[in-house]
């Protein structure tokens, strides 16, 4: 199993409002992210807009091309898209800054 660590910087102004929509995810998003083989999928904030994400995959580029297939990936990422700072036109999953594992302890 993949395991995975990225980083993204939400806007100072709208972590409220990123928070709450977290506690609502839709059930067919967190189904596709299910059945694309995202999984111990979590995400931290801290108070300065830093989050960073933690999942766990078989395989981390296809789980990413799979959901890029989604409908319903598609509608959450233009909705999550004004919240990030610095995506430079492109959509959040497409701007993970993702992390090199250094250390593991099983």
């Amino acid at each position: 199993m993949e395991r995975v660590g990225f980083l993204l910087r939400v806007k100072s102004d709208r972590l409220d409002e990123y928070r709450e929509r977290h506690r609502e995810v839709w059930p067919e998003m967190l189904q596709a992210l299910r059945e694309t083989g995202w999984h111990n999928y979590s995400l931290f904030l801290r108070d300065d807009g830093l989050l960073f994400g933690y999942l766990e995959t078989e395989d981390f580029g296809r789980a990413l091309e799979e959901m890029a297939a989604r409908e319903v990936n598609a509608r959450w990422q233009a909705q999550m898209a004004p919240f990030f700072e610095a995506l430079d036109g492109g959509r959040p999953d497409e701007r993970m800054l993702r992390l090199e594992e250094i250390f593991h302890l099983e």
